[in-house]
């Protein structure tokens, strides 16, 4: 039996506190846009959104730069908040006007969006994609066609987009995996809810985990894909419940996957049992869970929103931008959570962060120096 609030190890804070404004999860039905700036329009998924830039001054031309944003999802929180950080940053600056399309989880549906922003003639594209493969190809025609593409949290196939945004996944999955092992001196029976195994993060977070435990006695004995989603991590949760008597951790890909796995195994009276560990670290969400005694740690996932619009910008500067921009990541557990966190590579001495990228701590405007 593991004691929920066991101290795997001290650490020391590092980095400031992300601070990430709440909001709340909506999904539109609709692929209408509107074209209201952000300050006298009500929020949408699909809104344009622009406000007066300090920096341009007054005289600054409102709705010089129109960019498309395609959202591959809105039933993550996690995705409602990276929506929220492009708005609000956008919202900073006159001459950019956001344009948000959400593809519902729907493949076809992100491909015909980020064609007709293409046809659209908008001047930059942001696009997360949903899957990998399926999203190369209209990315790669839209990049070829001269239209500045960044591609945010998840990458596609190939080099043909302008810039990539996004955490290290690898890492920080071989940061839970290292914690996993520190908490569970080395031997233990696990359960990983894995996210949609079609995307790259799916797959990274996984390679990532089990580098981490390499050299161990902790055996993985229940995997499923969740496909990021809370209810299906729950259902699969109950399952390995009712196959298992003995399960000394979870490993969740995302926070509301590892709080699914929390309440089935609350429901079971079997919580107590074991240690959960989730991804994302959302202030409202993951950080909370950690100060609720739900989760044992969480690993931030920044949303990378903010770095997105300051890149945007600097292109439309004329200035040159590293293909690929890596944003650091910090854990949360109860110890440390109140100071801020910890960076990952800096605890786990991980490498590999910022070896070929420009890297951008959280907090910072992109790319980094």
């Amino acid at each position: 039996m593991l004691r929920r609030w066991m101290a795997v190890w001290m650490v020391s804070a590092a980095g400031a506190a992300l601070l990430l404004a709440g909001c709340t999860e909506t999904a539109s039905d609709e692929d209408a846009d509107t074209t209201a700036p952000a300050e006298t329009a009500a929020p949408s998924d699909e809104a344009t959104a622009s406000a007066d830039d300090d920096a341009g001054g007054p005289d600054a031309p409102v709705g010089q730069y129109k960019i498309g944003m395609s959202q591959c999802n809105l039933g993550e929180p996690w995705r409602v908040q990276m929506n929220e950080d492009i708005r609000a940053t956008a919202a900073e600056y006159a001459e950019l006007n956001i344009i948000f399309k959400d593809a519902q989880n729907d493949t076809l549906r992100q491909r015909a969006h980020i064609e007709e922003f293409v046809s659209d003639g908008v001047d930059l594209l942001i696009v997360s994609p949903l899957e990998a493969a399926p999203l190369t190809e209209p990315i790669a025609k839209a990049y070829q066609a001269g239209i500045p593409v960044i591609v945010l949290d998840r990458d596609v196939l190939g080099d043909q987009y302008t810039v990539f945004i996004g955490a290290d996944n690898k890492l920080i999955g071989e940061a839970a995996g290292r914690w996993a092992a520190q908490a569970l001196e080395g031997k233990g029976d696990i359960v990983e809810l894995k996210g949609l195994m079609t995307t790259v993060p799916g797959h990274d977070r996984s390679n990532g985990f089990h580098k981490g435990i390499e050299g161990t006695e902790i055996n993985v004995i229940f995997e499923a894909d969740m496909k990021w989603l809370e209810p299906n991590a729950r259902k699969e949760m109950e399952s390995a419940l009712a196959r298992f008597p003995k399960i000394d951790l979870v490993y969740a890909h995302n926070d509301p996957a590892a709080h699914g796995a929390y309440l089935a195994a609350a429901a079971a009276g079997r919580e107590d049992e074991m240690i959960f560990i989730g991804i994302d670290g959302l202030p409202q969400e993951g950080r909370a869970y950690v100060e609720q005694g739900i989760l044992d740690v969480t690993f931030e996932y920044p949303t990378g929103g903010m770095e997105a619009v300051e890149t945007a910008r600097a292109i439309f500067r004329g200035e040159d931008v590293p293909k690929r921009i890596t944003l650091r990541s910090r854990f949360f557990t109860p110890e440390n959570i109140a100071s801020g966190g910890e960076w990952i590579d800096r605890a786990f001495e991980l490498t590999g962060l910022g070896a070929a990228d420009e890297t951008a701590d959280v907090g910072e405007s992109a790319p980094a120096p």
